[in-house]
């Protein structure tokens, strides 16, 4: 019996396979599209059955060659740039695939595990899985709504597990591939390597420099709640994944910087101090993400602690010390 990823190549993908390892899985099917060849980098150290391209997956789906060999579907592959703009090309890729996958499942019993967006949010002030709460600001965001929409109309009529998780701002190991769409903490990491100093958006929406507020989650928890509910088939539901703790981008700059410092044998500095040793620096806010952006996010956990998941979550002074540690590990 096969577990089966898509995306499986990707960041949140790839971490999962990788879990799935550790459990001592290796049946898995990795599914993908390796358009971007860099991203067979994250499966490298990963023990997997078959590998698939997106299009060869879905034929042997539909031709009936996994019927009766599947435990559960990990669906994280989607096109995750908030800046594409073909809107054709984002609603088949996100909406119509996930929409072929999740009919499969159900009528083959088989559990559904997907990934939402906290995109779905938009630019509103509370992030609670309800539909009064979701205005899309984007085709991505967009297509993913949709999704959870189509989800909910169906709820009533589910014959195996389906959990959609609406992941927040995730960061960790395998997001290399992602360039401009991976976290900030990698790209802060580069850039202080790189320049000796970090640079975060001016101001915006009423926010001070570097002072918009985001739920950073490091992709370690992601995986541990994708596991929980593995673990506990008979939970359904769309869950908000984050660590229900706002955070400023000055807070994971300073975690970032500060991380890189240790490692020098260099002592901690504050925000204040960093600003003016100009190892913290503001740029301009792009006028393409203006109405785009969302400045504040906080997850809701409630739904997800009420299924069960009481783990604790790493905040961003644990999370992105540990992710840096490892970034340096293989760092050039």
């Amino acid at each position: 019996m096969y577990y089966i990823v898509t995306g499986a190549a990707g960041f949140i993908g790839s971490n999962l396979v990788k879990a799935l390892n550790e459990r001592g899985e290796h049946d898995v099917i990795a599914v993908d599209n390796l358009k971007n060849a860099d991203k067979f980098r994250n499966l490298a150290d990963c023990e997997i059955a078959d590998y698939l391209d997106k299009e060869d997956f879905l034929k042997k789906l539909q031709d009936g060659f996994f019927d009766g060999l599947v435990n559960a579907v990990l669906h994280q592959g989607a096109c995750s740039n908030t800046m594409e703009t073909d809107g054709r090309y984002m609603m088949d890729n996100n909406y119509q695939y996930s929409l072929d996958l999740l009919n499969y499942c159900q009528n083959e019993e088989i559990p559904f595990l997907y990934a939402s967006s906290a995109s779905v949010y938009g630019g509103g002030k509370t992030f609670k899985e309800s539909r009064e709460y979701e205005a899309p600001l984007n085709v991505y965001a967009y297509s993913k709504f949709l999704f959870d929409q189509i989800v909910r109309r169906r709820w009533h009529k589910r014959n195996a597990q389906i959990v959609g998780l609406r992941y927040f701002n995730v960061y960790g190991p395998r997001e290399a591939h992602k360039g401009r769409m991976a976290s900030v903490a990698f790209h802060f990491f580069n850039q202080y390597r790189a320049e000796g100093k970090v640079k975060l958006f001016e101001g915006c929406d009423g926010y001070a420099n570097g002072g918009q507020l985001r739920d950073f989650v490091s992709v370690e928890d992601a995986v541990k709640v994708n596991m929980h509910f593995l673990d506990n088939p008979h939970k359904s539901g769309i869950f908000n994944l984050g660590t229900g703790q706002a955070q400023s981008f000055n807070d994971v700059a300073v975690a970032t910087v500060n991380a890189l410092r240790n490692a020098e044998a260099k002592p901690a500095l504050s925000l204040a101090e960093l600003q003016q040793q100009g190892l913290i620096e503001y740029i301009p806010f792009p006028n393409a993400l203006r109405g785009k952006y969302q400045s504040y996010t906080q997850a809701d956990i409630g739904a997800l602690r009420n299924s069960g998941y009481a783990e604790p979550f790493l905040n961003v002074e644990q999370g992105v010390a540990k992710y840096v540690e490892q970034m340096l590990k293989t760092a050039p």
